[in-house]
């Protein structure tokens, strides 16, 4: 066991190591010392929820203060180089990523400004409907609206990340097929394997991979079939699904680590437009992670678990990170 924690260790410490979401409370210490502590090499880091316009600008500005408040151990990340460095210099990457694409109004030209300001990711809709599309959680899903296809086109065009984890399926697929970049869903599983309608459909996931993308494992409970009472087991039972379903290549992590987080904030999260929140809150709360990877600390878990399992050393630093890695480097274009 001991050689194993070691073989485990020296890859681990080898790898480039990418979480494809995290959502936890910014600008708490402890969270940004998590990261750190869990050797991750980058993360793609939540600022936008239900933010308007003027409020996302505002999350950036804390961001650039953070930067310098935490530059011993924080880097914010526009290019793969970046992430390169951030390895290099024993800092974590941070990549500016928001779950609703709702911050640009009305206004195309401001994917622009906020690509400008280092924002490299962007998912299509959060949940219900926006002016581009439809969320997961809507009861009809009508698709991309036009000005949802010029957006598309846009990010693109810019070289920003498309994810559809929270997205409608219809409105999934026509994303995918009207993107002449590879798409990615950063944090959910295979409905197949779990049966919510936040984890994505067999034909979505194929069709997604099929044009390079990459799917990232979500640990969150209620997307794993023992849901509160998951282990880490449980995640590496869906990285293993997904790998039979479309191969090693496609295959990441995306935790949905939500540490630190307040009350509040999960009732923002499941408000109707962030607005009118739930009754009852629909998870538990506090909200406890599986077993063996309960906090960023524990990242490196998922490395030794896939060794345990049979998984070669270069497919490991593919489902860590590398496979991140590789789609963030073409859609960037870099």
């Amino acid at each position: 066991m001991a050689k194993g924690k070691d073989e485990a260790a020296q890859l681990y410490a080898e790898a480039i190591s990418i979480d494809g979401l995290n959502c936890s409370n910014w600008g708490r210490e402890e969270v940004f010392r998590s990261l750190h502590n869990g050797g991750l090499t980058a993360i793609n880091a939540t600022i936008v929820f239900w933010e308007s316009f003027q409020e996302t600008l505002d999350n950036i500005a804390n961001w650039l203060g953070w930067f310098e408040e935490y530059g011993d151990i924080l880097t914010q990340v526009r290019t793969a180089t970046d992430i390169h460095r951030a390895k290099t210099q024993d800092k974590v990457g941070i990549i500016f990523g928001w779950q609703n694409a709702a911050p640009i109004e009305n206004d195309l030209k401001r994917l622009r400004l906020f690509h400008a300001l280092g924002v490299r990711i962007i998912q299509i809709t959060y949940n219900e409907r926006n002016l581009l599309g439809n969320g997961c959680y809507e009861r009809v899903d009508d698709g991309l609206s036009n000005f949802g296809q010029a957006a598309v086109r846009e990010m693109n065009r810019l070289g920003i990340l498309i994810d559809l984890s929270h997205v409608g399926d219809r409105t999934t697929l026509e994303t995918i097929d009207l993107s002449e970049q590879p798409v990615a869903i950063t944090h959910a599983n295979a409905r197949s394997f779990k049966d919510h309608p936040r984890n994505k459909t067999d034909e979505a996931i194929r069709r997604m991979t099929e044009k390079g993308g990459v799917i990232g494992a979500n640990a969150f409970p209620t997307f794993l079939p023992r849901e509160y009472e998951s282990t880490l087991d449980d995640l590496i039972d869906s990285i293993d699904y997904l790998v039979e379903m479309v191969g090693i290549d496609h295959v990441g992590v995306g935790t949905d680590f939500c540490q630190s987080q307040p009350r509040a904030f999960f009732e923002g999260l499941f408000s109707q437009q962030g607005k009118i929140p739930p009754n009852p809150l629909p998870v538990p709360y506090p909200l406890n992670f599986p077993e063996g990877l309960e906090t960023p600390d524990e990242f490196s878990n998922i490395a030794r678990s896939l060794l345990e399992r049979g998984y070669r050393a270069e497919d490991v630093k593919k489902v860590i990170g590398g496979n991140w890695l590789r789609l963030l480097s073409q859609v960037w274009q870099e």
